[in-house]
């Protein structure tokens, strides 16, 4: 028998199959380790057969098997032969995104507990041994853990009974349990009409992909529930997909309330022992469901029923690393491939989706009224221009200080969005116009008031805060911008005897940080939340009535044909977190401009509008869904050879240009906005294609241009420009 191996190298050269010699009981889908090269590395077997391709006395064994039950499931292997093609990638590269990291690397195994049972064997103990006849009583009553009798009878006694054959040491693999999610049972809810025609329509329907636009708290959860349950009594296994971290606590829970043990959770928050206990769970059966951010769309399950993508619109769903691969994209293949459904759900659903979904290629199930029956929380606009014009330097404008007023006097919580973190954005001398920067990346650094530093939010890196300015020497400093910390030291002063709350990537740490701050908001442990946008979607606070929305207008001045639909979209699930129970919900949205259409639309949660609009600029203009932006992003440590690299690409662009000129509205290259980060110089040759004709030969001329020293790639559509 032989193995067709693909080794764990990710290199265009070693991307090929090997074929070695191995045991007639060998398993497709188990990993091994194999020679190669003169050393021993590991592999991935894809295939078997009897005859080899080449002399058998060329062929090498089979070094070692590592798994009993084959580690990748056979639909494994067709997904990756269609995301080597897509993107690009060595197919080890493709494979590697099926195993968790550390169990690829030999880092990580199972755990096992051993207890010890009574064989039910007759044999002698002499009277004067008293630990061993202890031990032997205690053990006829019921099997004990191995340890715990050593601890009680002594190592030697127990160690005796089982050399006498009267016990027997027999191990069971103990499950490394992730954030525990909140105890008792939940039964299925009973449907409204909404919810059951559209679960109706769901299921009876002949498109393969379904989009759910459904306002928040419009019951869009318990469809996902209901869509899963039916698959699982099938026989079948489902996939569900939350773009934050932070989210997949709460939905975890209501997962495991229902269908218990079935669900498991997969996400790099989990330390390396949990990860790859749940991952053998879904891969053995033992559990039927995975929830999780990105990544767990790779689960190891087989016959699935459903593939749910909760907040499709959310840009986390694009990886940024190898392969860069659209989380949605894989979903189709798979849903493909099981023959299932692919559920897309939102409030705002992107752009693309909902024309998809309007054009008829999606089936498109709309959801306009809340659950309850209560009204979308009232959107209230403060001119800060106004504010500036009164004297009022706080970053709460007198409307929302009166609106939290009373949300907190009647005894009920708020929240408070603003997505920037840290105190201040930058720290400007101005005296000269010094602004602190990053040594190692091309960005301003922001200055954290309880560290007394400056933080780099691209690589990490902490500078002591200055007491002059390095350029000039003067002492006149100025902070510039407003982050969490800031406006929690505002609101301390002005409510002082309110319990406030701090989410953002300083405040989130250790694997259940999101859990802990969560539970601690929802258990009304504090009054007021304070955070990013992993607070703005998905999280369901009863007593939250008051939501205040600081710099709404930020990201609409983004150079991004993107940032007005960005907006709307923030601004509509930050709304929604308000009035989802009993009392009314209020939102406070301040801005520099009041005038713009977008918080107007948004303000009128006019989803339809704003979208006839959007579609209206793009076909116009000529963007994305219309045509197709496409970066060669060429980074490197030495600038000449980014330079190089940069140059081989824009000619191999230009000669495409050249055969094709219909395809291609704009060309050219440049450094990017940000010209450094991590210590590496950072390239482009930006295009604009109006269709995905020349995309292969694209992802061709990168690959060519790539060298070890030098990382080229490709992004469609990117979701960061920067």
């Amino acid at each position: 028998m032989y193995a067709r191996v693909i080794v764990d190298i990710a290199h265009s050269q070693t991307d090929r199959v090997f074929e070695y010699s191995c045991p007639d009981d060998m398993a497709v889908g188990c990993r091994v380790k194999v020679p190669f090269g003169g050393r021993i590395v590991e592999g991935f077997v894809i295939g078997l057969c009897d005859t080899p391709s080449f002399a058998a006395e060329k062929i090498k064994p089979v070094s070692e098997v590592y798994d009993e039950q084959p580690a990748l499931v056979p639909e494994c292997f067709s997904l990756m032969e269609g995301i080597a093609r897509r993107y690009r990638v060595p197919r080890a590269a493709s494979l590697r995104l099926f195993l968790p990291s550390e169990m690829r690397l030999g880092k990580v195994s199972e755990v096992y507990r051993k207890y010890l049972r009574f064989t039910g064997a007759e044999g002698e103990i002499r009277a004067s041994a008293k630990k061993q006849l202890a031990a032997l009583d205690e053990l006829k009553g019921g099997d004990k853990p191995y340890t715990a009798m050593c601890e009680r009878h002594s190592r030697s006694a127990i160690n005796a009974l089982v050399g006498k054959g009267l016990a027997e040491v027999y191990k069971v693999r103990r499950n490394r349990t992730p954030i525990p999610a909140d105890g008792g049972e939940e039964a299925a809810k009973t449907l409204t009409p909404a919810q059951t025609a559209a679960v109706e329509y769901i299921e009876k329907s002949d498109k393969r992909v379904q989009l759910i636009h459904g306002v928040t708290g419009s019951g869009k959860t318990e469809i996902y529930l209901t869509l899963i349950a039916r698959q699982l009594a099938a026989g079948r296994s489902a996939i569900f997909l939350v773009p934050e971290i932070s989210l997949t606590p709460q939905m975890l829970g209501q997962l495991r309330r229902r269908f218990g043990a079935q669900a498991a959770i997969l996400h790099s928050g989990l330390s390396a022992g949990e990860r790859f206990d749940e991952w053998w769970r879904l891969r053995s059966g033992e559990a039927k469901i995975a929830i999780g951010a990105r990544s767990a769309i790779f689960a190891p399950l087989e016959n699935i029923g459903v593939i749910i993508i909760d907040e499709e619109h959310d840009s986390s769903y694009n990886s940024e690393t190898a392969p860069r691969y659209s989380t949605a994209d894989i979903a189709k293949m798979r849903a493909e491939y099981n023959g299932c459904k692919l559920i897309l759900g939102s409030a705002t659903p992107s752009v693309e989706s909902y024309i998809e979904a309007s054009e008829g290629r999606y089936g498109l199930v709309t959801l306009t009224e809340r659950i309850n029956g209560k009204p979308m929380p009232e959107i209230l606009i403060a001119d800060m221009r106004r504010e500036v014009r009164r004297g009022n330097p706080s970053n709460l404008s007198a409307m929302l200080r009166a609106e939290l007023d009373e949300a907190l006097s009647t005894g009920n919580q708020a929240i408070i969005f603003l997505n920037r973190r840290g105190y201040s954005q930058t720290v400007i001398c101005t005296d000269c116009g010094y602004v602190a920067k990053c040594e190692n990346c091309d960005v301003s650094l922001t200055y954290h008031s309880e560290e007394n530093c400056l933080k780099c939010h691209y690589c990490g890196a902490k500078y002591r805060m200055p007491s002059a300015c390095p350029e000039c020497g003067g002492r006149h400093l100025r902070y510039s911008g407003t982050g969490t910390q800031r406006v929690v030291a505002e609101l301390k002063e002005l409510y002082p005897s309110a319990r406030i709350l701090r989410m953002d990537n300083d405040t989130v740490t250790g694997k259940d940080g999101h859990y802990k701050i969560l539970k601690s908001f929802a258990d009304r442990e504090a009054d007021i939340l304070v955070g990013t946008q992993m607070i703005a979607k998905g999280h369901d606070f009863p007593s939250v009535t008051l939501v205040g929305i600081l710099d709404a207008d930020m990201s609409l001045h983004f150079s991004d044909y993107r940032s007005g639909e960005r907006t709307f979209q923030l601004i509509t699930q930050v709304a929604g977190r308000s009035g989802r129970a009993g009392a009314k919900g209020r939102v406070v949205l301040q801005t520099y401009s009041p005038e713009n259409y977008i918080l107007r639309y948004a303000v009128a949660y006019d989803y339809r509008g704003f979208f006839e609009n959007e579609v209206k600029m793009r076909k116009a203009a000529l963007f994305p869904p219309y045509s197709l932006i496409c970066r060669v992003m060429v980074v490197a440590e030495r600038d000449d050879e980014a330079i190089e690299a940069l140059r081989e690409a824009y000619t191999a662009v230009e000669k495409l240009r050249a055969a094709s000129p219909q395809e291609f509205i704009f060309l050219n290259k440049m450094h990017s906005p940000i010209k450094k980060i991590q210590g590496k110089v950072r390239y482009q040759v930006l295009m604009r294609l109006r269709t995905k004709a020349l995309l292969s030969d694209i992802y061709d001329i990168a690959v060519a241009a790539s060298k070890p020293s030098v990382l080229v790639y490709v992004e469609e559509n990117p979701a960061n420009l920067s």
